[in-house]
Protein backbone atom coordinates (compact mmCIF):
# COMPACT_ATOMS: atom_id res chain seq x y z
CA UNK A 1 0.00 0.00 0.00
CA UNK A 2 3.02 2.17 0.66
CA UNK A 3 4.43 2.51 -2.47
CA UNK A 4 0.75 2.86 -4.22
CA UNK A 5 0.28 5.86 -2.38
CA UNK A 6 3.52 7.31 -2.95
CA UNK A 7 4.01 6.39 -6.72
CA UNK A 8 0.37 7.80 -7.15
CA UNK A 9 1.31 11.23 -5.35
CA UNK A 10 4.51 11.78 -7.19
CA UNK A 11 2.46 11.28 -10.12
CA UNK A 12 -0.52 13.38 -9.27
CA UNK A 13 -2.81 10.89 -9.08
CA UNK A 14 -3.90 11.66 -5.32
CA UNK A 15 -3.14 14.00 -2.69
CA UNK A 16 -3.77 14.37 0.46
CA UNK A 17 -7.75 15.19 1.59
CA UNK A 18 -9.71 17.00 3.82
CA UNK A 19 -12.53 15.56 2.98
CA UNK A 20 -15.76 14.69 5.04
CA UNK A 21 -16.17 11.61 2.74
CA UNK A 22 -13.53 8.52 3.39
CA UNK A 23 -14.49 5.21 0.86
CA UNK A 24 -12.79 1.93 2.36
CA UNK A 25 -9.43 1.09 0.19
CA UNK A 26 -7.98 -2.31 -0.26
CA UNK A 27 -5.82 -4.13 -2.58
CA UNK A 28 -7.49 -7.07 -5.07
CA UNK A 29 -5.31 -9.87 -7.01
CA UNK A 30 -5.60 -9.54 -10.78
CA UNK A 31 -4.55 -12.64 -12.94
CA UNK A 32 -1.16 -12.09 -13.72
CA UNK A 33 -0.19 -12.38 -9.68
CA UNK A 34 -0.05 -8.32 -9.13
CA UNK A 35 -2.14 -6.38 -6.84
CA UNK A 36 -4.83 -3.81 -8.36
CA UNK A 37 -6.25 -1.15 -6.07
CA UNK A 38 -9.84 -1.19 -5.15
CA UNK A 39 -11.50 1.82 -3.35
CA UNK A 40 -15.45 0.87 -1.94
CA UNK A 41 -17.23 3.71 -3.56
CA UNK A 42 -21.48 2.09 -3.58
CA UNK A 43 -22.10 5.18 -1.51
CA UNK A 44 -20.66 7.80 -3.85
CA UNK A 45 -21.90 5.47 -7.06
CA UNK A 46 -25.51 5.42 -5.15
CA UNK A 47 -25.78 9.23 -5.89
CA UNK A 48 -24.17 9.71 -8.54
CA UNK A 49 -26.15 10.96 -12.03
CA UNK A 50 -25.08 8.38 -14.57
CA UNK A 51 -23.60 9.44 -17.80
CA UNK A 52 -25.75 7.57 -20.12
CA UNK A 53 -22.45 7.40 -22.88
CA UNK A 54 -23.04 3.61 -24.65
CA UNK A 55 -20.74 0.45 -24.27
CA UNK A 56 -20.36 -0.97 -27.56
CA UNK A 57 -22.49 -4.13 -27.98
CA UNK A 58 -20.56 -7.16 -28.58
CA UNK A 59 -23.25 -8.59 -31.81
CA UNK A 60 -22.52 -5.20 -33.23
CA UNK A 61 -19.03 -5.38 -32.81
CA UNK A 62 -18.76 -9.21 -34.38
CA UNK A 63 -21.04 -7.74 -37.38
CA UNK A 64 -18.31 -5.70 -38.12
CA UNK A 65 -15.63 -8.01 -38.55
CA UNK A 66 -17.43 -9.74 -41.47
CA UNK A 67 -14.56 -10.54 -43.53
CA UNK A 68 -11.24 -9.35 -41.60
CA UNK A 69 -8.37 -11.90 -41.92
CA UNK A 70 -5.49 -10.13 -39.76
CA UNK A 71 -5.90 -8.61 -36.47
CA UNK A 72 -4.19 -7.30 -33.81
CA UNK A 73 -5.66 -6.48 -30.38
CA UNK A 74 -4.13 -3.64 -27.87
CA UNK A 75 -4.43 -3.43 -24.28
CA UNK A 76 -3.97 0.23 -23.31
CA UNK A 77 -2.36 0.96 -19.89
CA UNK A 78 -3.58 2.80 -17.22
CA UNK A 79 -6.36 5.19 -18.93
CA UNK A 80 -8.38 5.61 -16.75
CA UNK A 81 -5.44 8.04 -15.32
CA UNK A 82 -5.60 10.20 -17.94
CA UNK A 83 -8.92 11.50 -17.04
CA UNK A 84 -9.42 14.42 -14.78
CA UNK A 85 -11.94 14.45 -12.39
CA UNK A 86 -13.86 18.00 -12.25
CA UNK A 87 -11.79 20.65 -10.57
CA UNK A 88 -14.21 21.10 -7.17
CA UNK A 89 -15.17 17.21 -7.08
CA UNK A 90 -12.15 15.71 -6.25
CA UNK A 91 -13.33 15.36 -2.31
CA UNK A 92 -16.15 12.71 -3.61
CA UNK A 93 -13.38 10.61 -4.53
CA UNK A 94 -11.43 10.58 -1.16
CA UNK A 95 -10.48 7.51 0.68
CA UNK A 96 -8.81 6.29 3.79
CA UNK A 97 -5.97 4.06 4.44
CA UNK A 98 -3.33 3.92 7.41
CA UNK A 99 -1.68 6.11 5.62
CA UNK A 100 -4.15 8.65 5.57
CA UNK A 101 -6.72 10.15 3.88
CA UNK A 102 -6.48 10.90 0.35
CA UNK A 103 -8.21 11.87 -2.93
CA UNK A 104 -7.95 11.20 -6.36
CA UNK A 105 -7.13 14.25 -9.07
CA UNK A 106 -7.67 11.43 -11.92
CA UNK A 107 -10.86 9.20 -12.77
CA UNK A 108 -10.00 6.06 -10.20
CA UNK A 109 -11.28 2.40 -11.28
CA UNK A 110 -14.61 1.90 -9.31
CA UNK A 111 -16.84 4.97 -9.99
CA UNK A 112 -19.95 3.79 -11.74
CA UNK A 113 -19.10 6.78 -14.51
CA UNK A 114 -15.84 5.76 -15.42
CA UNK A 115 -16.47 2.99 -18.08
CA UNK A 116 -18.77 5.37 -19.97
CA UNK A 117 -16.53 8.52 -19.82
CA UNK A 118 -13.36 6.61 -20.99
CA UNK A 119 -15.61 4.97 -23.71
CA UNK A 120 -16.48 8.50 -24.78
CA UNK A 121 -12.99 9.75 -24.75
CA UNK A 122 -11.83 6.56 -26.77
CA UNK A 123 -14.58 7.18 -29.60
CA UNK A 124 -13.41 10.62 -30.26
CA UNK A 125 -9.80 9.28 -30.53
CA UNK A 126 -10.99 7.01 -33.08
CA UNK A 127 -14.22 8.35 -34.75
CA UNK A 128 -13.30 7.84 -38.25
CA UNK A 129 -12.29 4.18 -38.03
CA UNK A 130 -14.63 3.02 -35.56
CA UNK A 131 -16.62 0.41 -37.72
CA UNK A 132 -13.26 0.37 -40.73
CA UNK A 133 -11.50 -1.64 -39.34
CA UNK A 134 -11.42 -0.64 -35.62
CA UNK A 135 -13.32 -1.43 -32.61
CA UNK A 136 -12.62 0.05 -29.34
CA UNK A 137 -14.17 -0.90 -26.35
CA UNK A 138 -13.28 0.60 -23.32
CA UNK A 139 -9.32 0.20 -22.74
CA UNK A 140 -9.15 -2.32 -25.57
CA UNK A 141 -8.49 -1.55 -29.45
CA UNK A 142 -9.07 -4.49 -32.19
CA UNK A 143 -7.69 -3.42 -35.92
CA UNK A 144 -9.11 -5.63 -37.87
CA UNK A 145 -7.91 -5.80 -41.78
CA UNK A 146 -9.01 -7.81 -44.76
CA UNK A 147 -4.98 -7.45 -46.15
CA UNK A 148 -1.73 -7.34 -44.37
CA UNK A 149 -1.00 -3.98 -46.56
CA UNK A 150 -4.57 -2.64 -45.34
CA UNK A 151 -3.64 -3.91 -41.78
CA UNK A 152 -0.11 -2.46 -41.88
CA UNK A 153 -1.62 1.08 -43.03
CA UNK A 154 -4.53 1.03 -40.43
CA UNK A 155 -2.51 -0.23 -37.38
CA UNK A 156 0.01 2.87 -38.00
CA UNK A 157 -2.84 5.23 -38.18
CA UNK A 158 -4.31 3.66 -34.81
CA UNK A 159 -0.25 3.83 -33.25
CA UNK A 160 -0.05 7.05 -34.88
CA UNK A 161 -3.86 8.23 -32.75
CA UNK A 162 -2.56 6.66 -29.63
CA UNK A 163 1.07 8.73 -29.82
CA UNK A 164 -1.07 12.00 -30.31
CA UNK A 165 -3.40 11.30 -27.13
CA UNK A 166 -0.96 10.11 -24.99
CA UNK A 167 -2.18 6.42 -24.77
CA UNK A 168 0.23 3.71 -23.74
CA UNK A 169 -0.49 0.09 -25.11
CA UNK A 170 0.77 -3.01 -22.19
CA UNK A 171 3.36 -4.76 -23.27
CA UNK A 172 2.03 -8.36 -22.62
Amino acid sequence: MEYYIETALAAGHIRPSTSPAAAGFFFVGKRDGGLRPCINYRGLNAITVRYPYPLPLVPAVLEQLGRARVFTKLDLRSVYNLVHIRKGDEWKTAFHTTRGHYEYCVMPFGLTNAPAVFQAFINKVFRDLLGKGVIAYIDDILVYSTSMEEHVRQFREVLTRLQRHHLYVKLE
